[in-house]
């Protein structure tokens, strides 16, 4: 079987780095890769060629291979020139309809949207969401430390001991806790809200705060993710967040739901009532944002507070954000291709989750 690896413009990820490409070849596959695929994420072609690997044109990979490889980096259009029995592997945003989704699940070859993985311990290796979402917890950080003026942990100096910096972090999935133990490994202090009491240990045994709001609502339905609380919740936790906030230095907000537009959790008075010098990363924007007045891939300033709009952190890191993102394709392939590709396992969970398909009631209403 070939595999084919395409270029992703939108992002600087390529679903295949040259220390993956091995594993693949253990398995008796040929590997094409788009030309330049890699070069956005400091893996050049000569690399590839260097293991064997053919370097081709875009169409060539799209008409040739039996397996695509990645980010989501397809366009409707070029849906008829893959193979009819093909697998197509991405991360596709698969929660979010979209005209490429329904394009990928009407299509002939056989779609699987990685970010649909269930949250489950045989599917953790596979897991792009929680891999990415960690490297941009650890970025998250570093930019705000970056931007503050200021040390992070307590400095004891000639002149006189300054103390350690204040560091909020919203949401403690797992960038959140990525961005409690960098933070933490820099010296900071560290405040943390989250609505899952189950991450409330998580948090305190990285050295944080875990500051709780009374009434939250859970659901073991959620897979892990937070969801929509009630109002009245929602004004204690904005009122406590807003006394935090006025006191941080660095706030990071990580707090998404899926397929929904992310809770507003600072508000324009929290924001105005911080001190200047003082930074906000909002890693929601995509979806509207956690923070009032932050715009997605920008950075403003309000009244001496600056705010990063940043979803894709992770984008800053390719070398590594690709190593992992294609060791989570290789470890999907596995468990998907371990009898075969004429013995896929179409009603293990995991396959079922990640395989873009018109339901049968929607077939029949059409």
């Amino acid at each position: 079987m070939i595999i084919g690896v395409l270029k992703c413009t939108e992002e600087n990820l390529v679903a295949m780095v040259p220390k993956v490409v091995s594993k693949y070849q253990k398995g008796d596959f040929e590997i094409m890769i788009e030309t330049g695929a890699g070069a956005a994420s400091n893996y050049p072609d000569d690399q590839y060629e260097e293991l064997g690997v053919k370097v081709a044109p875009r169409k060539e990979v799209l008409a040739q291979s039996d397996i695509l490889l990645t980010v989501f980096g397809i366009n409707i259009d070029e849906l008829d020139q893959v193979k009819k029995e093909a697998m197509i592997i991405g991360k596709f945003n698969g929660r979010v309809e979209s005209e490429l989704l329904t394009a990928l699940k009407q299509c002939e070859a056989n779609a699987y949207s990685l970010d649909l993985l269930p949250r489950s311990t045989i599917a953790q290796s596979m897991d792009v969401l929680s891999s990415l979402a960690s490297l941009s917890g650890y970025k998250a950080v570093v930019l705000g430390a970056d931007n503050f003026g200021g040390y992070l942990p307590m400095m004891t100096t000639s002149a006189g001991t300054i103390p350690p910096a204040k560091v909020m972090v919203l949401g403690a999935g797992v960038a959140g806790l990525q961005a409690i133990a960098t933070a933490k490994r820099l010296g900071a202090m560290i405040e943390v809200f989250d609505v899952r009491s189950a991450v409330k240990e998580e948090v305190q045994s990285l050295g944080a705060k875990f500051i709780e709001v009374e009434g939250a609502q859970e659901s073991a339905d959620a897979g892990g993710y937070a969801i929509q609380q009630s109002d009245e919740y929602i004004a204690k936790q904005k009122e406590l967040i807003h006394q935090t906030a006025m006191k941080s230095d660095i706030v990071i907000t990580t707090a998404n739901i899926p397929g929904r537009q992310a809770p507003l959790l600072i508000e324009e008075k929290t924001v105005k009532a911080m001190k200047a010098g003082s930074v906000i990363i909002d890693m929601a924007t995509a979806s509207g944002g956690n923070v009032a007045l932050s715009k997605d891939n920008e950075t403003v300033e309000i009244e001496g507070v600056k705010i990063i709009g940043d979803t894709k952190l992770y984008n800053h890191m390719g070398a590594q954000s690709s190593f992992v993102y294609s060791n989570n394709i290789y470890n999907f392939l596995s468990f998907v291709l371990k009898e075969g590709k004429d013995n896929i396992p179409y009603d293990n969970e995991i396959v079922k989750n990640t395989l873009l398909k018109v339901e049968q009631e929607e077939s029949v209403s059409a």
